[in-house]
């Protein structure tokens, strides 16, 4: 079989083998760069002397290399990017196990360190005082385009970035468009202050494809923002108006989700507006806040205090 991979295969070419397999084929475009990217990195790490792990026959792939290249990650990545990458290695070597290339996973017994969720969260004053200072330069209007759609759609900022106009019902006044990462469909009103600066937008911008694309042309073209350039221009609008550091474009969509829960948004409505599937993949979002307490509280209360 064309794809198949056997004990002899070297690391690198299960990997090559994986990428053409129908698993991989079938993934969202940016799950593949992902897993392609981290791939690539987990085959040129070096797990003993100048031995790299994608030149290991995958019968030779012991637990020892892998622990290796997992400190590795962790000491050059971080965490979450280490245990990405772990992640991948593991898709591959559970590949390879179909083919009966090795009897079992040793990635799968390397230990992965927990990484702490973050609970950073943007105050509205915070948005504000970023979205006054973009907008005020027509050099980061996209910009802060970006945070704005971001923050109050409750959005992936890798989303906005590549939003198109033809997601963007005028007269309904809606968004209409499909994410990304798990390609749910979510469909969601537009505030008038957005609508607003949208149509602005529009007046500059509607002869290409893209709602926030670079406000200057490279090589003629309006394309989107790579994200590192976002997290750029981001930090320098940020810098401008002294907004800590910490503060951060993902922490938008956490920031969004807290504030409707304290707003006594159920579940099921922050799904509907998020666009996750269950109700587990929104408490990684979810965290205690002193107005959250309060509400319920007063609501326990609520009927007592009328006797």
């Amino acid at each position: 079989m064309k794809h198949q991979v056997k004990s002899t295969s070297t690391f690198a070419q299960a990997c090559n083998a994986y990428r053409g397999s129908s698993s991989y084929c079938t993934l969202k475009y940016k799950s593949q760069k992902d897993y392609a990217n981290n791939l690539t990195r987990a085959c040129k790490t070096k797990v003993s002397g100048n031995m790299m792990l994608g030149n290991i026959k995958l019968k030779d792939v012991r637990y020892k290399y892998l622990t290796v290249a997992y400190d590795d990650w962790l000491v050059n990545s971080g965490i979450r990017a280490a245990n990405y990458i772990a992640t991948c290695v593991s898709i591959v070597l559970n590949y390879s196990i179909r083919y009966e290339a090795i009897p079992h996973n040793p990635m799968a017994l390397v230990k992965k360190v927990k990484s702490k969720p973050r609970k950073v969260m943007w105050q509205p004053e915070q948005v504000q005082l970023f979205l006054d200072k973009a907008y005020s330069d027509f050099k980061w209007r996209s910009i802060g385009l970006i945070v704005q759609m971001a923050y109050q759609w409750g959005q992936r900022i890798g989303d906005m970035r590549t939003l198109t106009w033809e997601s963007i019902d005028f007269d309904r006044r809606r968004l209409d468009y499909e994410q990304s990462k798990r390609g749910v469909d979510v469909h969601l009103p537009i505030r008038d202050d957005l609508y607003n600066m949208l149509i602005k937008q529009r007046e500059d911008f509607d002869f290409q494809e893209y709602v926030a694309p670079r406000t200057k042309a490279i090589s003629g073209s309006y394309s989107p923002y790579t994200i590192d350039e976002i997290h750029i221009l981001i930090n320098e609008v940020k810098d401008e108006v002294n907004l800590p550091k910490e503060l951060q474009a993902r922490d938008l969509r956490r920031t969004a989700v807290v504030e409707m829960v304290e707003e006594g948004v159920d579940l099921l409505g922050i799904m509907q507006v998020t666009g996750h599937k269950s109700p587990q993949s929104v408490k990684p979002y979810l965290v205690n806040t002193f107005s959250g307490a309060s509400n319920a509280l007063e609501r326990r209360f609520k009927n007592d205090d009328k006797h």
